[in-house]
C-alpha cells in the first residue's frame, strides 16, 4: 500500500474481528512507528501492550467518568471537554446519560489495547507558563501514536485514538505500575477492523490553510 493511500484511509476503527494481533505484527508496527519525531529526540514515550481481559475491562471502567460527560455534552449540543466553553450540563445529566457501555466497549473488546505514556521529565513544554491549556508537550508522543495507527493500517489492522481514561490517570498508573514521571497520553484499542473504510470525510485544504496570515487568502484546493 502506497503512503498516500495509507494516510488517506487510516480511520478510527472501533469494531474488530476476533483475529489476534500477533507479537510479530506488533513488532513490525512499532519498528516503523518508532521513527516519529519527539522534542529534542528524547523519545520519552512508552507503550504497554495489554491483552489480559480483566485489565482491559478495568481500563474501560476507568474510561467511563470522562465518557459520561462527553456523551452528556454531545447530547446537549455542546463541544465535549472543550477548554474554552465550560459544560452546561448538570451532574444529574452526566450521571444518567445513556450509551456509556457501548462508547467504551472498544477498550474492553479489542484484541490488543495499547496504553501510551510520555515521560514528562524529558519533554519541552514551551507553553507551560501561558494562560491556556498546554498542547506543546504532546509533540513528544502524539506523532508516535499516529505512526502506530498508520503502520497498523498498512498491515491490515486498525484502531482508534482514545483519551477518556486520562481523567482517571492515577487509577491507570496503579493498575499498570506506571512511574510518577509519566503522563497518560492515550489508550489505543487495536485489532482487525470489521470494515475497512476507504473514503474519509475531512475539511478541504481551502478551509484551514491560509497564506502569510491567519486571515490571509486561502491556499485553495490542490
Amino acid at each position: 500500500m502506497e503512503l498516500d493511500e495509507v494516510m488517506r484511509t487510516t480511520f478510527a476503527a472501533r469494531e474488530f474481528t476476533d483475529d489476534p494481533v500477533p507479537d510479530d505484527v506488533l513488532a513490525r508496527i512499532f519498528d516503523v512507528a518508532r521513527f516519529a519525531p519527539s522534542g529534542g529526540n528524547r523519545q520519552g514515550a512508552h507503550v504497554v501492550v495489554v491483552r489480559d481481559p480483566d485489565t482491559k475491562e478495568r481500563i474501560a471502567e476507568l474510561s467511563k467518568p470522562a465518557a459520561r460527560r462527553y456523551l452528556a455534552q454531545r447530547g446537549a449540543g455542546e463541544s465535549p471537554w472543550n477548554p474554552v466553553h465550560p459544560p452546561g450540563v448538570s451532574r444529574r445529566q452526566i450521571d444518567e446519560v445513556d450509551g456509556v457501555d457501548d462508547f467504551v466497549a472498544p477498550v474492553a473488546k479489542a484484541p490488543v489495547l495499547l496504553v501510551i505514556t510520555v515521560d514528562l521529565s524529558v519533554v519541552a513544554a514551551v507553553d507551560q507558563d501561558l494562560d491556556r491549556v498546554g498542547v506543546v508537550s504532546g509533540a513528544s508522543v502524539y506523532p508516535l501514536i499516529w505512526n502506530i495507527l498508520l503502520a497498523a493500517r498498512a498491515e491490515g489492522y486498525g484502531g482508534t485514538f482514545t483519551t477518556m481514561a486520562v481523567l482517571e490517570e492515577n487509577g491507570i498508573r496503579e493498575l499498570l505500575a506506571i512511574p510518577d514521571t509519566h503522563a497518560l497520553a492515550a489508550v489505543v484499542p487495536l485489532g482487525r477492523p470489521v470494515k475497512q473504510l476507504t473514503r474519509l470525510r475531512r475539511r478541504p485544504v481551502s478551509e484551514f490553510v491560509t497564506i502569510e496570515r491567519f486571515d490571509g487568502p486561502s491556499l485553495g484546493n490542490l
